[in-house]
């Protein structure tokens, strides 16, 4: 059976504030595919929408069928969004590596760039993410007006209102508060752990014998010599005259 989404109470987030700033060069830069004016341009929307679903998108966890889609306009950016969250590098690198409510977290700190209304938003999401799978969850959070609102259909989403201009540094990103591996499958991992697979690379023995010419063989001998006269001494030959001991010679001569 599914459960509706249950009430949460919206926190107060700097994503829900307008921005009365002047810009930086930490705001976002929103991706557009309306506003792609080439193939670089096109190239960049879709490179920013593999980063906020995947961090990073390898080769291999690319879909030409889906980009090419998108360059002809058959599909929005909006569906290629919801493509990339129910594809099986998706549910095989992520959903199945994390409990429910992390992934909850995380589609919606990527899809509405926001972080989440405290732990009861958290339950509301993981209990649809219970009865109605990945695709209920990211069907409601893609058809929900704030979705809309916020990106509409051919934006890419990405972190809103990230600086703080009471702060000098803004909000941290959320690769960085919400990474791939938290404490859940850490300890189930054993992480943090070292492991070395190679061999320990040892001298040789023939490294190890001492073939003199090394200060430290002569220190026992140095210690048993009888201490030097005038070390130490206080009055030197100050009262030399080294004047009368150097040769004299005459131009003459």
């Amino acid at each position: 059976m599914a459960l509706p989404l249950l009430k949460y109470a919206p926190t107060s987030q700097n994503s829900r504030v307008d921005a009365l700033r002047v810009g930086s060069d930490e705001d976002p830069r929103a991706a557009s595919m309306d506003k792609a004016m080439d193939r670089e341009d096109q190239n960049f929307v879709i490179e920013s929408a593999y980063r906020q679903i995947f961090f990073h998108a390898f080769k291999v966890d690319r879909d030409r069928t889906l980009e090419s889609q998108l360059r002809d306009g058959q599909i929005t950016v909006r569906d290629f969004i919801r493509s990339l969250c129910l594809s099986d590098t998706f549910t095989r690198s992520f959903y199945n590596l994390n409990n429910n409510y992390k992934v909850a977290r995380h589609l919606v700190e990527k899809l509405l760039g926001r972080p989440t209304h405290g732990k009861s938003e958290e339950i509301a999401w993981s209990a649809v993410l219970m009865t109605r799978g990945v695709r209920g969850m990211v069907d409601d959070i893609l058809d929900s007006q704030e979705y809309l609102d916020a990106f509409g259909y051919d934006t890419v989403p990405y972190h809103r209102n990230r600086v703080v201009g009471s702060r000098e540094v803004g909000e941290t990103p959320f690769n960085l508060t919400s990474p791939r591996y938290d404490e859940y499958y850490r300890g189930i991992f054993g992480f943090p752990q070292i492991v070395y697979t190679g061999t320990a690379k040892a001298f040789p023995q023939r490294a190890q014998q001492r073939r003199g010419g090394f200060p430290e063989d002569y220190l026992p001998w140095v210690r048993t010599l009888p201490a030097l006269r005038g070390v130490g001494s206080a009055q030197g030959n100050t009262g030399m005259d080294y004047l009368s001991k150097v040769p004299y010679r005459s131009i003459s001569r």
